[in-house]
């Protein structure tokens, strides 16, 4: 069985017209990557390492797939779990570890290992439930209840930790990415990095818009960290392994150079004193970079990472003055619809835009021109058949999982 591998040389070699595949699709299998180290392929994946002292694992599955992964696990060995290592706090990737340990006598603890700032996103989670519910509704289009338990680390550090356990040694880094209590993991011995989430096989997940703060430039240092280390195998957070000490080199260092390049063209115009509106017109991502198998913005994309920007740099003020102390949306909407001549005219108009031509710019002037025609007359059972008409184009048009799963959720809405 070489599933693993394959699935490496496949997505490796992908052209931007393969849009039949999907990095994130699990491909539930395990594979002996390096001498007593085996990658496990699941939605979020695990890095297992066999040492004499026990089981050492790099994250642990899912919430959702936490089962099914400890059984991959265990085709590779069945030494007892000894340490768990969370990359963050993202809740595909801290669950299952209770599964490992009840294989044991009754009150068999394993180690948890994390950085500090995990704890409290937990106790965040727990304050949220509700909200994240939601978004995760919206993101991946499934019903799937946010969790309100956690296995909180046992111990945890700030910048840098080394561990030997059972002759491997691993050194862990802190970097802010994705997260604020992110961890990527260095073996110098069996040149094998495992990145967590600061490499996805997508453009990096750095601009959710439905998410808290992520920091593009404390990501980019981080790969750039990872790139100077000669790695020969990089096992990521989602997506297949990269073989080979050339072939990670480029793949972090092409994502480093995408971050870098955003970062500083926004800076640049946030300097200037630029609005954001402008700064979103005119900041542009590399467009060889996005052709990259491994940075395709299916995922996130790079006008939300430039909004990110604009809100850890900025604030929420986005330099129009009409927006510091809006009307209501209704109020608005209102008004819009008796200038055109009613509702049903902003409908029309949407109607039209979303179906002429499928432009950038027509189908965002029609998701406007739809959402304040329902606003203004929301018992209008036509108009809401048009916006959902018109976030369905929108849907459609949109290549990232984020902006397809909020515009799917817009045309689903029912009529208020």
């Amino acid at each position: 069985m070489a599933a693993v591998r394959d699935s490496a040389e496949r997505f490796w070699n992908l052209t931007p017209d393969d849009t039949d595949v999907h990095p994130f699709a699990p491909l539930l299998a395990v594979e002996e990557i390096a001498p007593r180290v085996a990658f496990v392929s699941s939605f979020a994946n695990v890095t297992a390492f066999d040492t004499d002292e026990g089981l050492v694992l790099f994250d642990t599955g899912s919430f959702l797939l936490a089962a099914p992964t400890k059984e991959l696990v265990r085709v590779f060995t069945p030494r007892a779990l000894h340490t768990a290592i969370f990359s963050h706090g993202h809740v595909d990737h801290c669950f299952g570890v209770d599964l490992y340990e009840a294989e044991r006598e009754h009150g068999y603890r394993a180690r948890v290992l994390a950085h500090e700032a995990v704890p409290a996103r937990f106790d965040r989670y727990r304050l949220t439930r509700g909200y994240n519910a939601c978004i995760n509704a919206r993101q991946f289009n499934t019903g799937a209840v946010f969790p309100d338990t956690f296995r909180y680390p046992d111990e945890t550090y700030a910048d840098a930790r080394t561990l030997d356990v059972g002759g491997v040694h691993i050194e862990l880094h802190h970097a802010r990415g994705e997260t604020d209590d992110h961890t990527w993991a260095w073996l110098p011995k069996e040149r094998v990095l495992c990145t967590g989430d600061l490499f996805i096989w997508a453009t990096p997940n750095c601009g959710n818009p439905q998410k808290v703060q992520r920091y593009p430039r404390e990501w980019a240092r981080a790969l750039r960290a990872m790139e100077a280390l000669g790695a020969e195998t990089l096992c990521p957070g989602h997506g297949p392994p990269v073989l080979g000490e050339a072939r990670v080199r480029q793949a972090l260092g092409d994502t480093a150079a995408l971050l870098e390049s955003l970062c500083d063209q926004t800076l640049a115009l946030m300097n200037e004193g630029a609005r954001l509106d402008r700064i979103l017109a005119e900041v542009k991502a590399p467009p060889a970079l996005l052709e990259r198998p491994y940075l395709r913005p299916i995922y996130d994309e790079p006008e939300f990472i430039v909004r990110n920007l604009w809100r850890l740099y900025g604030g929420w003020y986005d330099g129009n003055p009409a927006r510091l102390k809006p009307g209501s949306d209704r109020a608005l909407a209102e008004e819009m619809a008796t200038l055109a001549g009613g509702a049903s005219m902003l409908a029309d108009r949407a109607r039209e835009l979303a179906t002429q031509g499928l432009g950038e710019r027509e189908l965002a002037l029609a998701c406007h021109l739809a959402e304040m025609a329902a606003l203004a007359a929301p018992g209008d059972e036509g108009i809401w058949a048009t916006r959902a008409l018109v976030y369905r184009a929108r849907e459609r048009h949109e290549t990232s999982l984020m902006a397809k799963g909020i515009y799917r959720s817009a045309a689903d809405e029912e009529r208020h």
